[in-house]
């Protein structure tokens, strides 16, 4: 049975800007930073805190499925007309 992670929507949709705010607050705010879910909403426009740890939950299921060997690794070489390739819901 695929994850869900893997499968669909996961709620609110996510705009690449969000997204980049994501990944900066995450690189300011690591595991042991207090109230980090909370750091992490201020820096993200539109986000709650709920929302940005269970976007990174997503993510990390999604690199979990990865590394197992669950879902293939895109070849880039090969590239395809898009130009752009995203992994799994989180749009990485």
């Amino acid at each position: 049975m695929a994850s869900s992670s893997l499968s669909g929507n996961h709620g609110s949709s996510w705009t690449p800007m969000q997204n980049k705010q994501f990944e900066r607050a995450l690189a300011l705010y690591d595991k042991d930073t207090p109230d980090r879910w909370q750091n992490v909403a201020r820096a993200v426009e539109g986000k709650s805190a709920d929302e940005v740890k269970r976007h990174y939950e997503v993510l990390v299921e999604d690199l979990d499925h990865i590394e197992s060997g669950r879902v293939p690794v895109p070849d880039y070489k090969k590239g395809g007309s898009s130009g752009s390739i995203q992994v799994g819901s989180a749009g990485f």
